[in-house]
């Protein structure tokens, strides 16, 4: 598939800005038993859901790059009782709501006790509201994975693995903006999000490598003799059937060579997985501000080119036909 920049900084914007709420919210959930120190709600919460929220609206910005008509946006939302692109589409500015009542609910101190647990420990409004985002968070990953994980004839993705890579990598990248975050806001934070960071990102080079070698596995089910209807042994193709490109040849195929893919590949590997993990391990020793931004700002731009050849390795069966040239 031809992968497309707009779509590559939405998934990499939103995930970033999902794992950096579900970070905050961790926090006041271990706080509330006292198992982290308390934070400020207009010193740490509410700068924390602005960042969370500037990378949401980054990725829905990015996201109408790919629309023909982005006017007519509003109608993706239509057909969310089949379409997961319809139901991220809902979900994602729900999401991005519950952020916003939750940071201006932390940031004016607005914490009316809804419920009272046996132990005596109080529930209020932003715990709740907290809750809620973790909730719209963990189903906007779902959402955004299964739009390509549900198409079945693109092998390489209609796998679970897509939907946990997506989840797996978009909380790696939050964890290790919060970490950056807390270095500069709550220091006493950053060592509990860079260990968190650096776990959840192992789990997701597991996962991220059991795709590659899934897909490395797969055979095409299609050939040039089933197209045609032709049993021979040997179909050589000599002219694609027009000159010009057209959006077949534009839209489901990368254009660049197998050894642009592998070194991609091991470009991805290295900046999304190998350097951060470097960079989390010694900011966890010394919890260095510079070592752990330098951890997130490192991770972003392999993820991006992680996105982008997750694009790419995606093999259209059309392209049996419009890839091949003589």
């Amino acid at each position: 598939m031809h992968p497309a920049f707009s779509v590559i900084f939405l998934t990499t914007l939103i995930g970033a800005g999902q794992g950096l709420f579900l970070a905050l919210f961790t926090t006041q959930a271990y706080g509330l038993f006292d198992l982290l120190p308390k934070q400020d709600g207009a010193g740490f919460y509410a700068p924390g859901s602005a960042i969370a929220l500037l990378f949401l609206a980054g990725g829905l910005v990015a996201s109408f790059f790919h629309l023909g008509r982005p006017e007519r946006a509003w109608r993706s939302a239509t057909q969310w009782r089949t379409s997961w692109l319809s139901r991220e589409v809902i979900v994602l500015p729900a999401f991005m709501g519950t952020v916003l009542l939750y940071g201006a609910a932390q940031l004016f101190d607005w914490r009316p006790v809804l419920a009272t647990l046996p132990g005596g420990t109080a529930i209020d409004a932003t715990f709740v509201l907290g809750l809620l985002g973790t909730l719209l968070a963990f189903l906007l990953f779902l959402c955004t994975g299964m739009i390509y994980a549900c198409l079945r004839f693109l092998r390489e993705w209609h796998t679970p693995l897509t939907v946990i890579n997506y989840l797996l990598l978009g909380t790696a990248s939050g964890f290790s903006l919060a970490a950056a975050f807390a270095a500069w806001r709550a220091p006493e934070l950053a060592r509990f999000f860079a260990g968190w960071a650096l776990i959840i990102l192992l789990l997701g080079l597991v996962g991220r490598a059991s795709a590659l070698i899934r897909n490395r596995r797969l055979k095409p089910k299609s050939t040039p003799q089933s197209a045609i209807g032709v049993k021979h042994p040997r179909i050589v193709q000599v002219a694609q059937g027009f000159m010009g490109g057209s959006f077949n040849t534009r839209e489901f195929f990368h254009g660049r060579s197998a050894g642009t893919l592998r070194w991609i590949k091991w470009l991805f590997l290295l900046g999304a997985f190998g350097l951060p993990a470097l960079l989390l391990t010694a900011g966890i020793s010394g919890a260095a501000k510079n070592l752990l931004a330098a951890a997130f700002v490192v991770q972003y731009l392999g993820l991006i080119a992680e996105r982008w050849f997750f694009f790419a390795e995606a093999n259209h069966p059309q392209n049996l036909y419009y890839r091949s040239v003589a």
